[in-house]
């Protein structure tokens, strides 16, 4: 096990991501992602690996894709701007079941926005993004521990479920330096293959709940590699009934494993009547609120997302039987408020508390909210 060290987040998810076994990156410099292209540039390397600046964001993640495709565990990074561009390409990898991990560190949009100020703004747009009705995971730490540990499992879950994962941290969390544990972690750079004859080999195995291992290019293995629908060795398929079962079966191997995917924090809950809701640098502040508003006798608790999608509808649903409000405070207009109301469906007083400024919400605000007062300006 390796010493503490004091990084950023950035810092700490480019460690995360050469722990995780990351020998491929393609990218192209966005603040405030930038130092996450910075530090893998010197220690890919370093480790046997690749790192490549690519001419813009589309091409960035089709290298990414094509890196993935031959057999390396790949990863890129980005902003608003750049994510924008690459969800063409994220809906292929989608479609065609190739994991991969992009990294957004969200500032002000839309468009340019404000380039160096904190927002939590993307969270729909990494649900949604990219067009179709598919499933797609995405996480989120609020803490540079928590953006080493978690990009170690977003590179975990991507191989698992073979899919593209979202990483979503913002500007605070990744320009914030803490004590880390770079843990020496032991993970395969290089995808194994799938362990069957190429003969028999089905790239596309829609019959259960988890998805065959990805065979490398170049390792004896042919099929078919398509954004159309396809059958279960690639080729595009139009048969109605098949491209039910593809449906079926892309929806089947997240929600059936949810219980390995889904990811959060509960803070003073056992006795909470208002829940706060937060996530990344906001799930900072509202641990502080928390406790506040306990010294002033509101019964406050503290649920942390660190899954945003799937969205933890069960834990929602669970604290709604119990609690008479929910307090959402994120960084934009209320795109995580408008699932919590989904899931509470009436039960509960929903409220949001958002900014969209540039700025984060302080735990003053958080209490005012909590305690029903609002803070002079």
């Amino acid at each position: 096990m390796s010493p503490p060290s004091f990084l950023t987040g950035n810092q700490a998810i480019a460690e995360g991501a050469i722990a995780a076994g990351c020998r491929f990156y393609a990218g192209y410099p966005i603040t405030p992602s930038s130092e996450i292209a910075e530090v893998l540039s010197g220690r890919l390397p370093e480790v046997g690996g690749v790192f490549v600046q690519m001419e813009d964001e589309i091409a960035s993640i089709g290298a990414v894709v094509g890196a993935s495709l031959g057999g390396l565990k790949a990863a890129t990074a980005t902003s608003g701007p750049g994510f924008s561009l690459m969800q063409e390409n994220i809906g292929f990898a989608v479609a065609t079941e190739i994991p991969c991990v992009i990294v957004d560190v969200q500032r002000v949009g839309p468009s340019t926005g404000l380039p160096t100020k904190v927002a939590q703004g993307d969270i729909m747009q990494a649900r949604w993004g990219t067009h179709g009705d598919h499933p797609i995971i995405a996480i989120y730490p609020s803490s540079v521990q928590e953006c080493f540990d978690l990009t170690v499992r977003a590179f975990d879950l991507a191989e698992r479920f073979r899919t593209p994962v979202m990483l979503l941290s913002d500007a605070v969390v990744a320009g914030l330096r803490e004590q880390v544990e770079v843990r020496t972690i032991s993970r395969p750079a290089v995808r194994s293959g799938p362990g069957v004859e190429p003969a028999v080999y089905r790239p596309f195995d829609y019959s259960g709940d988890r998805p065959p291992p990805l065979a490398p290019f170049g390792t004896g293995y042919r099929y078919h590699v398509t954004g159309l629908i396809h059958d279960e060795r690639g080729a595009p398929t139009e048969d109605p009934a098949l491209v039910a079962r593809w449906w079926q079966y892309m929806r089947r191997k997240l929600d059936a494993h949810l219980d390995e995917i889904l990811d959060w924090e509960e803070r003073s809950l056992e006795d909470a009547d208002t829940v706060v809701v937060a996530y990344g640098c906001t799930a900072r502040a509202a641990a502080h609120a928390v406790d506040l508003a306990r010294d002033e006798g509101v019964p406050a608790g503290l649920l942390t997302l660190r899954t945003i999608w799937p969205f933890p509808d069960a834990v929602i649903d669970r604290l709604a039987d119990r609690a008479s409000r929910f307090v959402v405070a994120e960084l934009n207009l209320g795109q995580v408020r408008a699932e919590v109301e989904r899931v509470v469906r009436g039960r509960a007083e929903v409220a949001g508390l958002h900014r969209t400024d540039g700025l984060q919400l302080s735990p003053v605000q958080i209490v005012a909210e909590l305690s029903s007062k609002r803070p002079v300006a």
